[in-house]
């Protein structure tokens, strides 16, 4: 049967020229999205590993395993193993303990390369290991008058020799090693004295100086940045819930909450440093709250995050089906019962959402807390709540910006390693939020 038998037009039967364009152009904007989406991806894998390359390694610290001979002629003259005695002994001492050890493994083992001094050999160890052998004597006196087992910190250049960072050429016009060090340090890890576990001291332990960077550590950031989470939300999430409902059920629609609900659509726009000056002006210099202090910036950071949970907040609220609202009034509730009773609760995974959303954003901003003297060089932990609360700490997208100020290249490796301690924390949050929104949504 033709379609001129059954008078359907043509058109029907054969594609025309518009309808090819049309078609055509459908195409071309799929194919725009998926190009979009496809470089979107690539630029992550990119980023990601940049930072996967470059920071991982800072999860691997390379150390020295020694017996050293705790000597209580030098430890502890009097023999009393009084705590106050033993505190008087510096670094200096225990210093001179590990390089005797040291010296007289790789000699005892024919290591060392012909004509390299004991000076040399002992410079292969971190400044930072004596601090950590006085600590592990401090923590048990009874360990004194016999030889351990120790895993030295090994320095900044020999662990990067390890890591590639560090080469023989490099070696030669370098005034911090030498190449017959790092065939040292190629000869013991061959003879498995050198060895590379996993560094936990990079987690816990506090910063170090720019002369250590093998001993930088993220501890005290990561205190501090949890003070600062554990403010916004005691302080940002019930002020801004508290608001979100009485914007949206119980304020009357006139100029005034017109005006409300604009600059806090402009507050969520504002840039984050201009919360820094604010805090910077009302907070220490006013209010006369310490700097580099997890009170003033949490403070600062419920300001920034304020907006965000007032905004996801009231969606959330407008989201519940007015029929809600309708049959708790009509069964006699009054207004407050129906929003806290039925309302709030139907609301409360976008309000989560939302909450924990603005903190991620808050825990990864980095010029607020600059400008309220968070820069510092921090070293102490912060002390347990409220107290903590006012001493001085550091936090972790800080941390990242004071590592790549300094001139020694393994900085860069913490401060990538940082990042991925960041990523780590933002990814959880998020992840949470997703897990929340699905556990407790109700869909209408």
């Amino acid at each position: 049967m033709t379609a001129e038998a059954t008078n359907i037009p043509p058109s029907l039967y054969k594609t025309d020229a518009r309808t090819r364009r049309r078609n055509a152009a459908e195409a071309r904007f799929r194919y725009y999205g998926m190009a979009a989406v496809g470089f979107g991806v690539l630029a992550l894998v990119v980023l990601l590993a940049s930072v996967l390359g470059s920071g991982l390694s800072s999860f691997f610290q390379t150390r020295m395993t020694m017996q050293v001979t705790l000597d209580a002629a030098q430890l502890d003259k009097a023999g009393t193993r009084d705590p106050a005695t033993l505190a008087k002994v510096t670094t200096l001492t225990y210093g001179k303990l590990l390089d005797q050890a040291l010296v007289a493994e790789v000699k005892e083992k024919g290591l060392a390369p012909a004509g390299m001094s004991d000076k040399d050999i002992a410079g292969l160890l971190s400044k930072e290991a004596p601090a950590q052998l006085r600590a592990v004597v401090l923590a048990d006196p009874s360990l004194i008058g016999t030889t351990i087992s120790f895993d030295a910190l090994a320095g900044g250049r020999i662990d990067g020799f390890f890591k590639g960072r560090v080469t023989m050429e490099s070696a030669a016009l370098d005034s911090n090693v030498t190449p017959d060090q790092l065939r040292l340090a190629q000869a013991m890890r061959d003879q498995g004295l050198i060895a590379q576990p996993f560094n936990w001291d990079f987690i816990s332990a506090p910063d170090a100086s720019e002369v250590r960077p093998e001993a930088a550590g993220l501890g005290v950031a990561i205190l501090g940045s949890l003070y600062m989470m554990l403010i916004v939300l005691v302080l940002a999430l019930p002020i801004g819930v508290a608001a979100s409902i009485y914007l949206e059920e119980f304020a009357p629609k006139n100029w005034f909450t017109d005006l409300i609900e604009v600059n806090i659509a402009n507050l969520a726009a504002v840039p984050s440093i201009v919360y820094g000056i604010l805090g910077l002006a009302v907070f220490i210099n006013f209010g006369g709250l310490p700097q580099s202090s997890p009170i003033v910036g949490g403070l600062v950071l419920t300001l920034m995050t304020l907006p965000t949970i007032i905004i996801a907040t009231r969606a959330s609220l407008k989201a519940v089906p007015p029929s809600i609202k309708d049959a708790a009034l009509g069964i006699g509730a009054s207004k407050t019962q129906m929003v806290f009773h039925h309302v709030l609760p139907l609301a409360m995974p976008g309000i989560m959402t939302g909450t924990i959303i603005g903190m991620a954003h808050a825990l990864g901003e980095t010029a607020p807390l600059l400008l309220i003297g968070m820069v510092a060089f921090v070293r102490d932990y912060p002390a347990a709540p409220p107290e903590g609360f006012f001493d001085p700490a550091s936090a972790l997208p800080v941390q990242v910006y004071n590592f790549t100020r300094r001139a020694d290249p393994a900085y860069l490796e913490r401060a990538s390693g940082a990042i991925i301690v960041l990523l780590v924390f933002l990814l959880a949050m998020n992840i949470i939020a997703v897990l929340l929104r699905r556990k407790f949504e109700r869909r209408w």
